[in-house]
């Protein structure tokens, strides 16, 4: 009796089960490839988000910085050629 679960002569929970293995073979290698391999890894990887968390929030504050900067100046410009204006009218 063939069963329907079968692929060739492989059925299909040991398909799956091979897929499963060279998954995680190859997650490992590929960690392994960018140094996250062993049990500092978790370590790590929390110290890169927390770098990346701040390299966020720097860009943020720096954007503000310079659209707060540039309002001032422009305000501060008016309010100067207002006040020169004003100054030739007296």
């Amino acid at each position: 009796m063939t069963s329907r679960n079968t692929i060739g002569s492989i059925t299909k929970d040991e398909l799956v089960a091979m897929i499963a293995k060279g998954s995680e073979d190859g997650a490992l290698k590929a960690l392994a490839r960018v140094g996250l391999h062993d049990e500092n890894a978790v370590h790590d990887v929390k110290e890169l988000r927390s770098l990346l968390d701040s390299w966020r929030q720097t860009k943020r504050t720096v954007r503000s910085t310079v659209i707060k900067t540039l309002t001032v100046g422009i305000l501060g410009f008016l309010m100067g050629a207002s006040f020169l204006k004003l100054k030739t009218w007296f």
